[in-house]
């Protein structure tokens, strides 16, 4: 069954307008999303954001690493 959003995504280069919302299991933890040959991390923030009529948890974007070869 899939889960309604509760989080959405500020800034960060590589991730599109159409996955920065989206559900997470605990909005309590640093978030790390997969984007080709890296992870972009996200923080969440005490913040709030109204989307289609839902009250998300803002995540920021804190930068990225890369995958070793």
């Amino acid at each position: 069954m899939s889960q309604r959003p509760n989080v959405i995504l500020r800034g960060g280069p590589s991730v599109p307008d159409t996955e920065r919302v989206l559900y997470v299991p605990d909005p309590t933890q640093r978030l790390k999303i997969f984007r080709g040959h890296r992870y972009e991390h996200f923080e969440p923030t005490p913040e709030t954001a109204l989307h289609a009529g839902r009250k998300l948890l803002v995540f920021t974007w804190s930068g990225c690493t890369y995958v070793a070869e």
